[in-house]
C-alpha cells in the first residue's frame, strides 16, 4: 500500500491577521486557496479559502525521507504548517511511529513547525492584531491511503482491517484493543464511492481514496482541528477573565466611579472581542460548496466536540454579561446612595445655616 502521512499543526498566534495584499511569504508566492470539489453539490457556495504557499524546499526526517511543507493563513488569527511525506509498506501496523516523527536532526517534528510558525510571525508582525505569545499548537495526524495492493471493495477492505485501523489512530497494539473501543474508534466514518472512505477519530484520521484527490477532505478536517483549537483558546481565556472579575468583586472597591468603571470597560471590550473571534471561527465552514465534504466536516465536529466547546463559550459569556449587569447595578446603587447622604447633607447644612443666620 502507498500513500502520504500529513502532519497538521494550527498555531493561536493573534486574534486577527490581515493579509490582503500579501504576495509572497517565506519567499514563495502567496494565493488563495483554491477547493475543487468534484462531486455533486451546489453551484456557486462561498467556500473559505486562507492564504496559502507551498515552500519549495523540504523537510528533511529520518530515514532518508523528506516531508512537503505547507503554510496557510487565516483571518482568525491562525497559522497551520501541514507536512506531509511519501510512504509506501506493508501493513498499517508499520505506520506506528509516524504518530511521532523525528526530524533527521534528531528534532520532533512540532518543534520544526513550531520554528516554521516563528518565521512566519517575524514577517507577518505588523499585520498581527493582539498577537499572543508564545502560539498554542494543536497538532492532528492524517494517515492517507491513495494505493492498495488490491483494488478490492473499500468498505470490505476496512472491515477486514477493522482492528489494525483502530490500532493506528488509538496508537495501541490492535491485538489489545476490546470490540467495544474498536467500534468507537470506527464508528465516525463517511464515505461517498466504493474507493473512498475516511475515519475519524480523537487525535488521528484514516482517509483513503483510490480515485480522486485527497486534498478537500484535509483541508476540511484542518478547519475542524483549527476550530477546536480557537474555541479551546476562547474557552481558556474567558475562564482568566472570569477569575479575575471575581477576585476584583471580592475586594469590593470603596471607589464609586474608578474601579467600577474600568471593569466595566473592560468586561465591554472582552465581551466584543470574543464574540467577534468566536462567530468568525464559528463561520470558517458556514458553507462548503460539496454534500460529501460537508458530511465529513459534520464527523470531525462530532468527534471533537465542537458544540460542546462552543456551549461553553457562549455560557461563559452570558457569565460575562451577568457580571456586567451586577457590577452596573451596585455602581449604581452606591451612586444613589452617596446622592441620598449628600442630599441629606446638603438639607442639614441649610437647616442650620437657617438657624445659624436667626
Amino acid at each position: 500500500m502507498r500513500g502520504e502521512i500529513a502532519w497538521l499543526y494550527a498555531f493561536d498566534v493573534a486574534d486577527e491577521i490581515e493579509f490582503s495584499g500579501l504576495e509572497t511569504l517565506l519567499g514563495e508566492r502567496a494565493t488563495r486557496l483554491t477547493v475543487t470539489g468534484d462531486r455533486a453539490g451546489p453551484r456557486d457556495v462561498p467556500v473559505y479559502r486562507p492564504l496559502t504557499t507551498t515552500l519549495a524546499a523540504t523537510e528533511p526526517l529520518s530515514e532518508g525521507r523528506a516531508a512537503r511543507v505547507r503554510v496557510k493563513i487565516f483571518d482568525v488569527g491562525v497559522i497551520t504548517i501541514e507536512m506531509r511525506m511519501a510512504f509506501e509498506c506493508r501493513s498499517l501496523d508499520e505506520l506506528h511511529s509516524a504518530h511521532r516523527p523525528q526530524c533527521a536532526s534528531g528534532e520532533q517534528l512540532e518543534a520544526v513547525a513550531h520554528r516554521y510558525c516563528e518565521r512566519v510571525v517575524a514577517e507577518l508582525k505588523p499585520r498581527l492584531c493582539r498577537h499572543s505569545d508564545p502560539p498554542i499548537v494543536e497538532a492532528y495526524t492524517v494517515f492517507c491511503l491513495t494505493h492498495l495492493d488490491e483494488t478490492p471493495d473499500l468498505n470490505a477492505w476496512i472491515e477486514a482491517q477493522r482492528a489494525s485501523i483502530a490500532g493506528l489512530l488509538t496508537e495501541t497494539a490492535p491485538t489489545t484493543l476490546s470490540e467495544q473501543q474498536i467500534a468507537e474508534t470506527l464508528r465516525i466514518r463517511r464515505s461517498f464511492a466504493r474507493t473512498d472512505a475516511v475515519v475519524i477519530d480523537w487525535d488521528a484520521a484514516l482517509l483513503v481514496d483510490l480515485a480522486g484527490p485527497i486534498d478537500d477532505v484535509l483541508y476540511v478536517l484542518e478547519l475542524a482541528n483549527l476550530q477546536w483549537e480557537e474555541f479551546r483558546v476562547i474557552d481558556r481565556r474567558l475562564d482568566g477573565h472570569l477569575d479575575r472579575t471575581y477576585a476584583a468583586l471580592e475586594r469590593r472597591p470603596r471607589m464609586i466611579f474608578g474601579q467600577h468603571v474600568r471593569t466595566l470597560r473592560t468586561l465591554r471590550r472582552i465581551r466584543l472581542d470574543v464574540s467577534k473571534l468566536a462567530d468568525e471561527v464559528q463561520h470558517i465552514t458556514k458553507f462548503l460548496g460539496d454534500w460529501h465534504l460537508a458530511r465529513v466536516y459534520d464527523g470531525a465536529r462530532e468527534r471533537f466536540y465542537l458544540d460542546q466547546w462552543q456551549a461553553s463559550v457562549e455560557d461563559r459569556l452570558h457569565a460575562l454579561d451577568d457580571l456586567h449587569r451586577e457590577i452596573r447595578d451596585e455602581a449604581s446603587e452606591r451612586r444613589m446612595l452617596w446622592l441620598e447622604v449628600a442630599i441629606v447633607v446638603l438639607f442639614v447644612i441649610d437647616i442650620v445655616a437657617l438657624f445659624w443666620g436667626k
